[in-house]
């Protein structure tokens, strides 16, 4: 402590003079920085966003819904009791136009209180009560406008849906729940729930039917507590109820994972960038190196060193994260006033404090965690050695390196405690670390080979090869940093490509075109000659499966009432609500058992069960277990005879629960059907069912492809220009190691110049090291990029692998070309100066 006040005035001696050995080190911690806290600001004004309009995202302060039934009267005097209410029922039909254009639509009618909260935007009628207005015997609605440009519809014409008819009275723009509700697969269509209850909507036992209140509480009942209180009540009476707390539970999932992904991104270009602070601190201590052994023949000790230039670092530190969180504060309101009325979900953009804060604590712990060993290696290092030019001294355990190892460890866990899962945090900062060692070795081999293979090179590319392989190369201090970058990029590009050729690609070929539901029971064959007259083509088990179709609530597993608690998280949804059950004989053909043989297509004993396997082995179920189901209003104890893997989106029966057909023998089920068939069958399909069938509704599965392809594209933007910015601090360590080594490199050009070497011969070797230096790093980057990808598209998404080479070339070619052009700069700078001065230059 003696000491700190002539190291405060040495320091500040030095900062007089500038921040010029210090750029490199103030862009990789900026750049860091930056991505960290413009990730996290972002997903925080989603979250306040959401936060903020809470009410109006669900409708009030609490939703209800009841599945299959209407409210009682009973329901409707508890409900109406708590406050104010407005009620709502939806279903999937199809629309029709006067010209015979079907399409699937999303309907929804709603009482007189709709919205409790927030506004319906409409344009061509000032308020619902005037858009719902009736001509005759058509209800008047509100349609989306991609239903009238589907439909060819205007303001005023009349359509069906199934079988009543509509008039478009405006065009419906927002309503305050939309985002709510979730995902749907049609345009939407909003009218008067007595007109959705008249057309026969919301008779019991439709799949489609069901009906939700919700709720804007009396004041003595609308805290916190007393919604939760209330949320739970409807719970255990066997409601589904949200509370405005959980007005959009996946969206903020969705975000906070993203959030983590991105800012995780930036963590690792921290890492990557932690070469460049390594090497600014190097160079900057290099240069200083005469002042060093001076101060320490003086007899200055080695705090007094330390603390001289921990000063220092320490200021120039606080200035690059500062730097990153001007940036990164200022990124995300640009960002949001460019596409704020263009974003799916609310965002409030400003300056949030606390993605700053630990964007700046990620920021402080990396620069401590790469600059302290330079510094610990520069104070040990006697005079003697320093008077000679040596720096390169070995690193002893001391207080600097216990700080930079305290400062590693500090990174891994506010990664790990700010993640939403830490284990898959610890997985991520593993593989990172693991890549990093990976990367640094290659570097070490990469050097290590050029040595052994610079005598079987002649010319210019030998010297470039051993410039590879001596002390300075940017093979050992660049490449790791590079291959890091390049690894996060690859990653993402071969995840991009995989999934986004099973949406556009393998999915078309494999998913149905078109999927069938509300199938009459009782006009089956008529049904199935119908499309095929539309089809024009036979109906085979390669185009065509139909299957009947119920609902079915698990509510007994081998004898004991279901306990959630006891069930994997990620399995219960087979187990809290109703799922798909169908009844089928003979093995179909893509059943997909795994365990237990199916049962014979005559088979008429004791019910038999074919289930899900993930599903199952969530509650510890094996093949002869029995679960109890409730379907159509009675329990069936069923023995399990089949465990399947399910694919949801293939050619098959996507069915949870299939048991044999003897099992609901007498009830008359609907039916649905699926197949595959072009743009062409698929619309005479569509117009014909119409006129025989128009209560079936015909679901496009190829517009849903489509635009799941959209939104993947707009996501995997963002990603790749995350994965960008470690790349680009892979640059930045490359020009730091072409910086510090500018003195080395312009005597080494000019001893060259002197010996006879040309200019083309010198460019040609610099150009021979940094493409090879770029093409190593991008290999080994490629490789750990493919590494990290294919188990997250095989394991996680189950997609099919596949490899986007020309996306790989790119990255292979940027990382050459990219080191290349960096070498040529550096050799264009060594080679601007005269032989004479630089030699003379101590």
């Amino acid at each position: 402590m003696s000491d700190l006040p002539l190291s405060l005035r040495f320091a500040a001696r030095e900062l007089r003079s500038g921040v010029a050995g210090f750029r490199i080190f103030l862009a990789c911690l900026a750049l860091g920085v930056a991505a960290i806290a413009a990730a996290g600001s972002t997903a925080e004004a989603f979250r306040q966003g959401l936060a903020g309009q809470a009410r109006e995202i669900l409708g009030g302060d609490i939703r209800v819904s009841v599945d299959g039934r209407r409210f009682s009267d009973a329901d409707r005097r508890r409900f109406d009791g708590l406050g104010q209410t407005a009620y709502s029922s939806g279903a999937q039909a199809m629309a029709e136009a006067p010209s015979g254009q079907r399409r699937l639509v999303e309907m929804r009618g709603v009482s007189d209180g709709y919205p409790l909260t927030g506004t319906v935007e409409l344009q061509g009628a000032k308020t619902l009560r005037e858009a719902f207005r009736p001509d005759g015997d058509a209800a008047g609605a509100a349609v989306e406008q991609a239903l009238f440009d589907r439909l060819g519809l205007k303001i005023g014409d009349r359509f069906l849906i199934g079988e009543s008819p509509f008039v478009a009275r405006a065009v419906l723009v927002s309503e305050p729940d939309r985002l709510g509700r979730g995902f749907q697969l049609g345009p939407r269509v909003l009218t008067s729930l007595d007109a959705v209850a008249r057309g026969g909507f919301m008779e019991e036992g439709l799949p489609n039917t069901g009906e939700t209140v919700r709720i804007a509480l009396r004041p003595d009942l609308a805290t916190n507590a007393g919604v939760d209180r209330l949320v739970k009540g409807f719970k255990e009476r066997g409601y589904q109820a949200r509370g405005r707390n959980e007005a959009a539970t996946g969206i903020r999932r969705l975000i906070d994972q993203l959030e983590y992904f991105l800012g995780f991104i930036g963590l690792a270009s921290l890492v990557a960038g932690g070469l460049g602070v390594a090497g600014a601190v190097t160079a900057y201590l290099e240069q200083r190196k005469p002042s060093i052994a001076v101060l320490k023949a003086l007899g200055a000790e080695g705090p007094l060193i330390r603390n001289l230039y921990l000063i220092q670092i320490g200021v120039l530190s606080a200035l690059g994260v500062g730097i990153g969180l001007v940036i990164g504060g200022v990124a995300p309101l640009i960002l949001g006033a460019i596409v704020q009325n263009d974003l799916p979900i609310p965002a409030l953009f400003a300056v949030y404090p606390l993605p700053l804060i630990k964007a700046a604590a990620f920021g402080l712990l990396a620069a401590a965690a790469f600059s302290l060993a330079p510094l610990a290696r520069a104070r040990a290092t006697p005079p003697s050695s320093l008077f000679r030019r040596d720096l390169a001294g070995r690193l002893s355990f001391g207080p600097e390196l216990i700080v930079a190892l305290l400062a590693g460890a500090g990174l891994a866990a506010l990664a790990v405690a700010t993640a939403p899962t830490p284990i898959a945090a610890g997985i991520m900062i593993a593989g990172v670390t693991v890549a990093f060692v990976l990367l640094w070795i290659a570097g070490r081999a990469a050097a290590w080979a050029a040595g052994r293979l610079r005598g079987l090179a002649r010319g210019p590319v030998r010297m470039g090869v051993a410039n590879l392989a001596g002390p300075r190369s940017a093979a050992r201090t660049a490449a790791p940093a590079i291959g890091l970058g390049v690894a996060l990029l690859s990653a993402v590009v071969l995840i991009q490509s995989s999934l986004l050729g099973q949406i556009s690609v393998i999915a078309p070929k494999t998913a149905p075109a078109m999927v069938f539901t509300e199938i009459p029971g009782d006009r089956l064959a008529e049904f199935d000659d119908a499309v095929q007259r539309a089809f024009g083509a036979p109906l085979t088990e390669d185009n065509w499966l139909r299957a009947p179709q119920a609902t079915a609530r698990i509510v007994r597993i081998k004898g004991e009432p279901v306990d959630l608690s006891k069930i994997e998280r990620g399995e219960r949804w087979a187990y809290d609500n109703d799922i798909g059950l169908s009844a089928i004989g003979e093995q179909p053909r893509e059943a997909g058992v795994v365990e237990g043989g199916w049962w014979p297509a005559d088979y008429a004993g004791p019910p038999l069960l074919a289930m899900e396997i993930d599903a199952a082995k969530g509650a510890g179920l094996k093949v002869g277990d029995t679960v109890t189901l409730s379907v159509l209003g009675r329990e069936i104890d069923a023995r399990i005879a089949v465990l399947r893997e399910v694919e949801w989106g293939g050619f098959g029966p996507a069915f949870a629960l299939i048991v044999n057909p003897s099992t609901l023998e007498g009830a008359t089920l609907r039916h649905v059907a699926i197949a595959k068939g072009d743009a062409a069958q698929e619309a005479r399909v569509t117009r014909d069912l119409g006129r025989s069938f128009p209560a079936v509704n015909v679901i496009s599965v190829r517009e849903q492809l489509e635009a799941a392809t959209e939104m993947f594209d707009r996501l995997a933007l963002a990603v790749r220009g995350a994965a960008a910015v470690a790349a680009l601090a892979g640059l930045l360590v490359l020009a730091g190691a072409i910086a510090a080594g500018a003195r080395a490199r312009a005597r080494e050009a000019a001893t060259l110049k002197v010996l006879g070497g040309s200019r083309a011969q010198i460019l040609a070797a610099y150009g021979v090291e940094y493409a090879a230096v770029g093409l190593i790093a991008g290999l080994a980057g490629v490789a750990l990029g493919y590494a990290a990808a294919w188990p997250v598209v095989v394991k996680v998404f189950k997609a099919t692998w596949s490899v986007d080479w020309a996306g790989v070339a790119a990255l292979l070619g940027g990382a050459s070309g990219l080191a290349l052009i960096g070498g040529l700069l550096a050799a264009m700078q060594a080679l601007s100066k005269r032989p004479a001065p630089v030699l003379r230059a101590e």
